[in-house]
């Protein structure tokens, strides 16, 4: 591994995991917060308006995904993620400081939103542009490796979160205090750090594969006539996201809430349950990607369509009447193993899909559309389905996704074979 590709696994990575980070403190400290910018006595109703705004965030994405995919095809992969670090910061910032509802109204969650939707402008820009920088930097024969750290600190940036509501929830605050105020913490935790992302993207080298189309005439770089020259990546990138983006919050971000809210753990319980298994999800990735650079990428995601499709709704089901932490703690662990068929490598598939020219914005806007519809709706759709009483439909809702999904895995060809990154002068 040269000094220049650890150098961009880290300064790219790093980045991400801020990112996400910053994305997912909200996911995470909503079980305090719902009440101060949305007042209900009844617990299911505040998370569900909550979830709303987390969903509504998810809309920003593919806009995010358009135009810092523009951004990152014409004028540079560095130059878009240096740019949307910067608009995370500035969200987490707003949310650190909103007032409550009981200070201001309706302005507060109407503030609250637009900070949301900040947030999902910038997040649908990193997913395309980091997975295309690192999959760029990649050597050819490890780039199964290399896109998997897109993962890890994604992950990571969601278990840095968590391990800040363990210690605040454990040693340095009363829950009363969580609730009041403490949850405000974070958000200024994550507006710092993204600083410290912006200092580490600005060193970061650019790709050979950017800097041998840049000369090319506008109208071939980034532009939506230009990837629609590529059909079938397109609908590939949608249908292989598709089943993958559901199970994938509905065991992370969603997680969490199910622990607490149908599994009836204590909040404490049910944090420390997701860090811990979410920490070895994280440790699986790069070996699930140095697999693919083996035996290709197609066997990973029909590994994860078969057993997806078949254990999803009997793990989900158990897990809803299970007692005991270390149960739960085994059931959510299988679900994370199965998904990481999907997980450690979907941004090298698509990534090895487009063409440099288009390659950011081909990663990054059908991926992000398919996110926003399934991903970014995954916990309002079972929130909504527990509020009127058929949680159980949501375990089938997310099994019929996995099957359209499997159907794409079996009828595409394997990337790592037929890969786009190989006609790049660094391939």
């Amino acid at each position: 591994m040269s000094k220049t590709r650890l150098k961009a696994i880290i300064g790219g990575s790093i980045g991400n995991l801020v990112e996400w980070y910053d994305w997912y403190a909200y996911s995470a400290f909503a079980l305090y917060f719902s009440a101060s910018f949305f007042p209900s006595g009844d617990k299911t109703a505040q998370l569900l308006n909550t979830a709303g705004v987390f969903a509504l965030g998810f809309l920003m994405r593919p806009i995010g995904g358009w135009m810092f995919g523009r951004i990152a095809d014409k004028v540079g992969r560095k130059r878009s993620m240096t740019l949307s670090v910067l608009l995370m910061s500035f969200g987490s910032l707003l949310i650190a400081f909103i007032p409550t509802y009981n200070d201001i109204g309706i302005i507060a969650p109407t503030v609250l939103l637009i900070a949301r939707l900040l947030q999902g402008l910038s997040v649908g820009g990193e997913y395309g542009v980091s997975a295309t920088y690192l999959s760029e930097m990649a050597s050819r024969k490890r780039r199964g490796f290399y896109s998997s750290f897109q993962y890890v600190t994604l992950i990571g940036g969601q278990l840095i979160a968590l391990g800040i509501q363990l210690i605040l929830q454990r040693w340095l605050l009363t829950e009363e205090e969580l609730h009041d105020w403490g949850w405000r913490i974070p958000f200024v935790i994550g507006a710092l750090l993204s600083f410290v992302a912006l200092y580490l993207r600005q060193s970061l080298h650019e790709t050979h594969a950017f800097e041998a189309q840049k000369n090319k005439p506008d109208e071939k770089k980034g532009t939506i006539s230009e990837l629609l020259k590529h059909p079938r990546a397109i609908l590939t990138v949608i249908g292989l996201t598709l089943g993958g983006t559901l199970a994938f919050y509905t065991y992370t971000t969603y997680m969490q809430k199910f622990l607490v809210n149908t599994v009836n753990l204590s909040k404490s319980d049910s944090t420390l349950i997701s860090f811990w298994s979410m920490l070895i999800f994280a440790l699986m990735q790069p070996a699930f990607g140095a697999l693919s650079d083996r035996i290709g990428r197609r066997p990973l995601l029909i590994g994860f369509g078969v057993l997806g499709t078949l254990f999803t709704v009997p793990l989900l089901t158990t897990l809803s009447h299970t007692t005991s932490q270390y149960e739960a703690f085994f059931l959510l662990l299988a679900g994370l193993i199965i998904v990481s068929g999907y997980t450690s490598i979907n941004a090298v598939v698509k990534a090895e899909l487009f063409p440099a020219q288009v390659r950011a914005l081909g990663v990054g806007l059908p991926y992000a559309l398919t996110v926003a519809i399934f991903g970014g709706t995954a916990e309002y759709v079972a929130l909504w389905l527990k509020g009127i009483g058929n949680e159980e439909y949501f375990y089938w809702y997310i099994t019929g996704c996995i099957f359209l999904s499997l159907i794409v895995y079996v009828g595409m060809r394997d990337t790592r074979e037929t890969s786009e990154l190989n006609k790049d002068p660094s391939g």
